[in-house]
Order: C-alpha cells, then sequence, then structure tokens
C-alpha cells in the first residue's frame, strides 16, 4: 500500500477518533537519524564492494539490521556475514548518533500527550541504541512502555511491535494511534488496527 505525504498535509488530521494510547516509532520519526543510518550501511558496505541504494534503504526503512542483510544478501546474491555486518553496522551509526537531530513537532507531541494519554516507542531499532536515541533527546521517563526489535520475532510491517506497546500500555489497539515515518510502519499500524499518523511532512528534507 503506498502512503503518499504531500508536504503541505497536516499530519495530525488522520486522527479521526478518540484515543488513550499513542506510540511512536523512533528513529526517523523521534529523532531524524536516517540519514545517519544509511551513512552507517554505505560505510559499513564499501570495503566489501557492496552498494546500498538510497531508495532500497527508504523502502526497507523499519525493517531490523540483520533482515536487511538477508535481504541484500537474497536479492544480490552477496555472502554477507548476517551478525558480523549487522553488528558492524550499529556500531558505526552509534558513533554517529550524536549527530541526530530531533524531529521537534514529533518530541513536542510527546510532551503534550505525556500526562493526557499513555505514551509508548515501538522501534525495529535494537534496545540500547533506541534509549540511547531517547536519553539524547531528552525525553527519559516520557515513555510507558519501549518496545524494540528483541522483543519481536517478526518486524514492520508485521503488526507484532505495536501490538505488544499496546498490551504494555494496557490499551485496545483500535484506541491507539501510531506516530511514523515509512510505509512499512504505517502498514504495520493498519495491520494492527490503529491510527496511523505520517510524519514525514515534518522533516527538514519534506520541507517543513
Amino acid at each position: 500500500m503506498d502512503y503518499p505525504h504531500p508536504p503541505d498535509a497536516d499530519p495530525l488530521s488522520a486522527i479521526t477518533r478518540p484515543f488513550r494510547g499513542a506510540i511512536f516509532d523512533c528513529d526517523g520519526t523521534l529523532a531524524d537519524t536516517m540519514e545517519l543510518h544509511y551513512r552507517a550501511w554505505v560505510e559499513t558496505l564499501a570495503p566489501a564492494g557492496v552498494s546500498f541504494s538510497d531508495q532500497l534503504f527508504y523502502d526497507l526503512g523499519g525493517v531490523p539490521t540483520a533482515q536487511i542483510v538477508r535481504i541484500l544478501n537474497q536479492r544480490f546474491g552477496h555472502a554477507l556475514d548476517v551478525d558480523a555486518t549487522a553488528a558492524a553496522k550499529e556500531a558505526r551509526y552509534e558513533a554517529l548518533l550524536p549527530l541526530a537531530p530531533p524531529v521537534a513537532r514529533v518530541v513536542a507531541l510527546v510532551r503534550e500527550y505525556r500526562g493526557r494519554c499513555r505514551v509508548a516507542v515501538a522501534s525495529g531499532g535494537i534496545r540500547r541504541l533506541v534509549e540511547k536515541t531517547i536519553a539524547g533527546l531528552g525525553l527519559d521517563g516520557c515513555f510507558d512502555a519501549v518496545c524494540t526489535a528483541e522483543d519481536v520475532e517478526h518486524g514492520k510491517p508485521s503488526p507484532d511491535l505495536f501490538l505488544l506497546a499496546a498490551r504494555r500500555l494496557g490499551i485496545p489497539p483500535e484506541e491507539c494511534v501510531v506516530f511514523e515515518d515509512s510505509d512499512l510502519g504505517l502498514e504495520a499500524a493498519r495491520r494492527a488496527g490503529m491510527q496511523g499518523v505520517d510524519i514525514r511532512p515534518w522533516l527538514p528534507r519534506s520541507g517543513a
């Protein structure tokens, strides 16, 4: 399913019914980290002579790191060591992480919703880096639950991560709204029966 995101759209207009739970993706949603992730991928794969187009990278937004390595191997016939490549990419990204700016409109929403409803993070990233990103944004203590790739077997577009977040919040899925920056994440929200807000118009590269 294609999720258009015209830059003049108001993302919050996608919320059409009341909600008691707000679930936020992390990379590309709370912090504008996607370009750093892509840089880490390029620098990690270059010594092996492996290219990774930016279009494929953004198409795979929300997919866990190890699974992306598997996809590259399957689609292009590479023989990358999955665990070693994923670990090297995450280490490179962690070194770049201090450069990541917040997505100001989304961080402001977290602070606005905190205390008014239950709030969670549901990210396809690994817990150590997700928690480091949250801390770097000054959002420690703002979330009632933090769910990451290690908590589920199937990543986005499977609804598992968002359904887990709803369970940990103690709120039915249909009473939750998800904030995402990728088509796979928005599809996962749809499959979970949740409202989905596409925050991409708020990203600097969208001209917001």
